[in-house]
């Protein structure tokens, strides 16, 4: 008969790593790389200095601005001290209006180009600031694609063409991308329908080299459309990676649990025989006559094939010795015992 448990629905997938940060890094200013301050691989901090371009024409352009803005305030200063005494001068009649005019004039202009001179000191600042590339946020460095003493392209916009200096990516958290089928998907919902609750959800994950499924994380995306061309609905959950072992771009095994558990019925996955598009178990009448039962599978459980529907708990079906018998055929069947592939179950 088939091994009955308590095992709650599950869907299985393979998925594959991503950054949950990546970044390309580029120089917002041109120059010459005069430093590299880190090791290729290394595990870089957020705001750690990385690459450092020429400062020096940057440096010499701020201090030009620097000097225009002083020559703006020395002459605004005096469009002031102008326009005072132009006005004083209005007020007891000695002085034209047209002359206080003029000066107040003048002291706009002056005060615009103090203004205009503050701003390219900004300006000028920023540029001189970005020489110094700093990394945005802890994660791991890759290679550096440019040595020292190359001229490197750059621009604040990202407009005009840029030199990659090279790529960070965070390590913290990553994570584990996998796609469903709609079939899959189907279940999925149906049963989140049933409960209550955000969508966040548990799910455990085995690597290339595991067998056990022991690391466990949290599913936070699922997509809002199928993808026509595939059929298949895009989802996504977060790992923690204290160790660093998950890398971007690896592939793992991931499990989903989708309902609570509920007894099912479970047969040695030898024993399910292919039909066509169909799968069939041989099961011996009351009679002793072999007869197949169509059945629908679930997945597998430690060697065991859950079977969702076309068996039922007091069925006899046939473990060993198919290949010897057909159906409809009479047999002389004997006791036998299901095991999971740990521990011995029951006959």
């Amino acid at each position: 008969m088939p091994l009955q448990r308590d095992m709650s629905s599950r869907l299985q997938f393979l998925g594959q790593f991503s950054a949950v940060d990546r970044v390309e890094l580029r120089a917002q200013v041109g120059g010459t790389l005069t430093q590299i301050t880190f090791k290729d691989g290394d595990i870089v901090h957020k705001g750690d200095l990385l690459f450092v371009i020429d400062p020096t024409p940057y440096e010499i352009r701020l201090r030009q601005t620097t000097a225009q803005l002083a020559a703006a305030r020395a002459r605004l200063e005096l469009a002031n001290q102008e326009f005072t005494r132009a006005d004083s001068l209005s007020r007891t009649g000695v002085g034209s209006v047209q002359n206080t005019d003029q000066r107040s004039a003048e002291r706009r202009a002056a005060q615009a180009a103090v203004d205009q001179a503050e701003a390219l000191i900004r300006d000028a600042q920023f540029d001189l600031d970005h020489t110094r590339i700093t990394a945005p946020f802890t994660g791991r460095i890759g290679s550096h694609l440019v040595s020292v003493g190359n001229l490197v392209a750059g621009s604040r916009a990202g407009t005009s063409p840029t030199t990659l200096l090279a790529t960070l990516v965070s390590f913290e958290t990553i994570y584990l991308d996998f796609d469903m089928s709609e079939a899959e998907y189907m279940v999925f919902a149906r049963e989140r329908q049933k409960q209550s609750g955000p969508l966040a959800s548990k799910v455990k994950v085995s690597l290339s080299d595991e067998q056990e499924f022991t690391r466990i994380g949290t599913l936070d995306f699922v997509d809002n459309s199928l993808d026509r061309s595939s059929g298949t609905i895009h989802a996504r959950a977060t790992l923690p990676n204290g160790d660093s072992l998950l890398t971007p771009g690896g592939f793992a095994r991931v499990r989903l649990e989708v309902a609570p558990p509920a007894p099912v019925l479970l047969v040695p996955d030898a024993s399910v025989l292919p039909d066509q598009s169909k799968h069939v178990v041989l099961t011996v009448d009351s009679n002793n006559v072999v007869t197949p039962k169509q059945v629908e599978l679930g997945d597998l459980r430690d060697g065991l094939r859950v079977i969702r529907w076309g068996l039922t708990p007091t069925d006899k079906i046939i473990i060993d010795g198919i290949p010897a018998v057909a159906p409809g055929t009479k047999v002389s069947p004997r006791d036998g015992s299901i095991r999971f592939a740990s521990q011995q179950s029951e006959k």
